[in-house]
């Protein structure tokens, strides 16, 4: 019988470093185009911030896949984040399709590795998790984060999509979700040609 091998990542919790995660839909399937399911997420973020004390310093929400940069605090881990905030999307969304829309779920239905067959809203596994060291890495991360919509030809300005930090770093008003900008590590002359207004462009 062979052998079912899952993907696994390693996770280095070094204290004091951020994290660039990324995780997908199911399948790659585009299951955040819809602002109600965005706004789930949105919820699960402000919940796992009051569960698992963490600075949050850029996201966006695609079609298909997220990604953030966290700061989890002093023994907080980062599956402990994601955990709340899969868990709360997952069920949020799969509640809402098993009332309204029970002909999509089979899109979504898993048969795992056991023969047990369920309805998966996320992608099996962790995703990806890169540690940012630097302040230079912290900041191409935030701008490739808010980039990604255009490049993905979504907007032809980041301004235009509302589902990212990018307003937020903009503006200063916080939305759709708080940003802890405060923290960012600032930028100096050893970081190279990589600058602060990376962030706006």
């Amino acid at each position: 019988m062979a052998t079912v091998h899952r993907k696994t990542i390693q996770r280095f919790e070094t204290e004091g470093e951020a994290h660039f995660l990324t995780f997908s839909c199911y399948r790659r399937l585009p299951l955040l185009t819809r602002d109600r399911t965005r706004q789930y997420f949105v919820d699960a973020v402000n919940l796992s911030r009051e569960r698992n004390r963490f600075d949050l310093w850029a996201f966006v929400i695609m079609p298909e896949h997220v990604h953030l940069i966290v700061l989890p605090h002093s023994d907080v881990k980062v599956s402990s984040i994601l955990s709340t905030i899969k868990q709360s999307v997952a069920k949020r969304a799969l509640l809402w399709l098993k009332v309204n829309a029970p002909s999509f779920l089979p899109q979504i239905e898993d048969l795992q590795p056991s023969g047990k067959r369920c309805f998966r809203f996320w992608q099996r596994g962790p995703g990806y998790d890169r540690n940012l060291r630097s302040a230079r890495d912290v900041h191409e991360k935030i701008r490739y984060i808010h980039q990604n919509p255009v490049r993905r030809g979504l907007v032809d300005d980041a301004t235009n999509w509302p589902w990212s930090s990018f307003a937020a770093w903009q503006s200063g008003i916080d939305t759709p979700i708080s940003i802890d900008r405060s923290e960012v590590p600032v930028l100096s002359n050893s970081d190279d040609d990589i600058r602060s207004e990376y962030l706006r462009s």
